[in-house]
């Protein structure tokens, strides 16, 4: 009976170890400091990672389907410029749809590049991460935008809003992270992005258009963008146009730290949000603690390396590599 407790409780560890890293991360600041677990401070975090988090629910498509998407910060930037501006010459109405159709036009332009031209992934992303940007800049003329009339618009809803008391960015957030969730892990489509992200040659050979199901990663990895750069933009009414810049690293360390391969054919959309979870509480706790700012990159990047350690220690049963 004891030992079938001790394969339970490590068999838990190995499915769960970045879930009880989260757990044990939550019960340390809340013990240094009582405000952390304060319901508007627990609010005000998740807020301020929507869209951190929204953005790494479609990279999560693209890191488990064996690819990588480091254009998404500067994409983010493109789609928040974009709405501002075209709020004002035609309307939110009109103006959000026509973001999303220009935003995911990126996307399919990426995804055309890697799923069906077959070129490296990091390559292409990181020069569309220039490419984006550059567009960014000629699009705004070099400026930042604002909406006019800040007064009189609707628009402010997404960033700003809140429904039964919860702030609409992470009702937003919690709404496509369970949609995405499903589609991942309960229909074919979400198989094959498995399939072909462990095994792509394997798949090809079983009938999977992995081209097609590549393409269609970074055209959900480009919708999720253009939805935070909604909230981005809603948010303040205004933005500066390198506002994304940077986030992609950031993004994919959430990815990362949610258990989703760099190689691909692993990872799950609630790790993810958990990874993501993980890192807005980590610097909201150091903050709390009083830390310098410049001190809390490194702690930061120390927790991080010791969550992740305790999750692939927890899956091989042991601290350390039997190789080492």
């Amino acid at each position: 009976m004891a030992e079938l407790t001790k394969k339970g409780v490590a068999g838990f560890l190995a499915r769960q170890g970045i879930l009880v890293a989260f757990v044990v991360f939550m019960i340390v600041f809340a013990i240094a400091n009582p405000r952390f677990i304060d319901i508007d401070n627990i609010f005000g975090v998740i807020r301020s990672s929507a869209i951190l988090g929204v953005m790494a629910l479609g990279v999560t498509f693209v890191v488990i389907g064996g690819n990588l998407d480091l254009s998404v910060g500067s994409m983010m930037s493109f789609s928040t410029i974009v709405v501002l501006d075209l709020h004002d010459k035609i309307g939110p109405t009109l103006g959000i749809p026509v973001m999303f159709a220009m935003t995911m036009a990126l996307g399919a332009f990426i995804g055309f590049l890697v799923g069906y031209l077959k070129l490296n992934s990091l390559i292409v992303t990181l020069g569309m991460l220039s490419a984006i940007h550059g567009l960014t800049l000629t699009y705004s003329g070099g400026k930042n935008m604002d909406i006019a009339d800040k007064e009189g618009t609707w628009f402010g809803i997404f960033g700003q809003g809140s429904i039964a008391g919860v702030p609409v960015p992470i009702i937003m957030f919690a709404l496509l992270a369970i949609v995405l969730s499903i589609i991942l892990s309960r229909t074919p489509f979400g198989r094959k992005v498995y399939a072909v992200g462990g095994n792509g040659i394997a798949a090809t050979f079983s009938g999977i258009p992995r081209a097609r199901i590549v393409f269609m990663t970074y055209l959900m990895s480009s919708f999720c963008v253009a939805t935070a750069g909604l909230i981005q933009a809603s948010r303040s009414l205004g933005s500066q146009n390198t506002v994304g810049q940077g986030m992609e690293l950031e993004v994919l360390a959430a990815v990362i730290l949610g258990g989703a391969s760099l190689l691909g054919g692993a990872g799950t959309i609630f790790k993810t949000v958990i990874g993501v979870l993980i890192l807005g509480f980590i610097q909201n706790g150091l903050l709390l603690m009083g830390l310098a700012f410049y001190a809390q990159y490194v702690v930061t990047w120390i927790i991080i390396i010791l969550a992740v350690w305790l999750d692939i220690a927890a899956k091989r049963g042991r601290l350390w590599s039997p190789i080492a």
